[in-house]
């Protein structure tokens, strides 16, 4: 009876999710084996039969072989990606000259200085694979620039080979036309800044294309004391509200027509952005979503959370190895996808919650899924997180779409810009103020310690007391669907 058991076919989508499973794990142990053999064709070919073959017969007795398999193969990825980072080895505590393009946006740091994102790097004539992060003083350096910079080179951190501090900036390459879509950005947004004043209209930005680099400081802080961040980052819950729109508006009149539109806006979204980490995250995900809605198909989340980890780390292993944007996207995907369904259908059975109800449940538990990774990273948590998100979240669609009314009237019709823009103005006004009034409250965050085994534990005891409220509903997560 067991053997009869263990030759059951299992769904082709739980087994690529099994062997997703084992790429992450084999990525993530890469860091820790060092061998040339892991890195070697043979390796390669090994783990390419120990996955096809499980996924072609699909008997459940061969699982242990597909993730031995994925995670065969998640260690070739990953050992390949530590041999070019051995490269950078040699050069650390040297004072070195490099050549690179601009990857993302810079950002603003705690001492003033801009933070810059290197790839495609050039060190001493030689082409090195692998990202760069460097600081510097004011310079006029923007997304797609080529710059060079010299500085003492030291050991980097999560998906970064090294460090630059305090650069010098030898020489500013800007190419043309650039980076298309980033201008195209910045010509709305200085169109925004022109009716709407700062820091208003910074924010209004950060809500409609997740662009946070422009924001004060000052705000940028009070943001994440309030628990605000997720809303202004480039990530889910601004696509999210975007693909959701370009689907909805054209479906009546075709669902080709829907899905393109979709696309389109995913495409264009990231294209703004720019790729990071947790962008990647939200633009597979609604990609895959949005396939599957197509088609008529429903993904597990599970399936869907695992499928686009395991294509994120085979891109780039250094996101398995400590990228904190990567790990929070994650969770809040976990969090607003598998937890908040759970408890929703725990709490309120067959009825359906208020409007005000799930998007009280959603942030608690986008909460409850990112709190002790920032804990642990940051040693702090922020008190005010449920009320922040109750008076601002709900908002957030209408402030989008505001903010690309007023940016319009003042490409269109300047002489009465400022007229058009007065709604978002006044809404965004709001949103600044309820952040500023709940960031200054003096017990705003709380200082929590944690260690990573901690962080473990907590998650073991979440999966937990989802797996019971999975039991006790025997709700199906399939029925949640990220783009409808």
């Amino acid at each position: 009876m067991n053997w009869w058991l263990l030759k059951r076919k299992l769904h082709v989508s739980w087994l690529i999710a099994i062997a997703c499973a084992g790429i992450f794990i084999g990525v993530v142990l890469a860091q820790y084996l060092n061998s040339k053999y892991l890195s070697s064709n043979a390796c390669l070919v090994i783990a390419l039969i120990l996955i096809i073959v499980p996924l072609w017969r699909k008997y459940i007795y061969l699982i242990p072989f597909l993730l031995i398999g994925g995670m065969i193969f998640g260690l070739w990825r990953g050992s390949i990606s530590q041999s070019e980072l051995a490269q950078f080895k040699p050069l650390y505590s040297q004072i070195v000259s490099v050549t690179g393009n601009v990857k993302d946006d810079i950002d603003i740091g705690a001492s003033g200085q801009i933070v810059i994102r290197l790839d495609s790097l050039i060190i001493k004539g030689r082409a090195m694979s692998g990202n760069l992060w460097v600081t510097t003083g004011n310079a006029d350096i923007k997304r797609g620039d080529k710059i060079i910079v010299s500085g003492k080179l030291t050991t980097g951190f999560g998906s970064f080979a090294g460090i630059i501090y305090r650069a010098s900036v030898d020489k500013i390459i800007h190419p043309q036309p650039g980076d298309i879509a980033r201008v195209v950005r910045d010509w709305f947004a200085d169109a925004v800044r022109r009716v709407i004043p700062d820091p208003e209209s910074s924010l209004g930005i950060g809500f409609l294309v997740g662009q946070r680099r422009s924001l004060p400081a000052d705000l940028v802080l009070a943001l994440q004391l309030a628990g605000l961040t997720h809303v202004v980052v480039a990530s889910g819950y601004n696509l999210t509200i975007l693909v959701r729109l370009a689907r909805r508006l054209f479906e009546k009149v075709s669902k080709y027509l829907s899905a393109l539109s979709a696309t389109v806006m995913i495409v264009a979204f990231m294209a703004i952005t720019g790729v990071s980490p947790s962008m990647s995250r939200a633009g597979l995900v609604s990609g895959l979503s949005l396939a599957a809605w197509y088609y008529g198909r429903k993904f597990h989340p599970i399936i869907l959370l695992l499928i686009a980890i395991a294509i994120t780390v085979i891109i780039n292993p250094g996101y398995a190895w400590g990228d904190l944007g990567w790990q929070l996207s994650f969770a809040a995907f976990a969090g607003v996808m598998i937890l908040a369904p759970l408890a929703t259908k725990y709490l309120f059975g067959d009825k359906k919650p208020s409007f005000i109800g799930q998007i009280l449940i959603e942030t608690v538990s986008a909460q409850i899924a990112t709190a002790p990774i920032i804990i642990a990273a940051f040693g702090m948590l922020s008190n005010v997180a449920v009320v922040s998100n109750l008076l601002v979240l709900p908002l957030v669609p209408l402030a989008m779409l505001l903010t690309f009314i007023a940016g319009v009237g003042s490409l269109i019709l300047p002489a009465v810009g400022g007229i058009i823009s007065l709604p978002a103005t006044w809404l965004l006004t709001y949103m600044v103020s309820v952040t500023e009034y709940l960031a200054s409250l003096p017990w705003v965050s709380s200082t929590v310690q944690l260690t990573w085994w901690m962080v473990a534990i907590y998650y073991i005891i979440l999966i937990g007391i989802c797996v019971y409220m999975w039991r006790v509903t025997k709700y199906n997560l399939r029925d949640s669907n990220l783009v409808e």
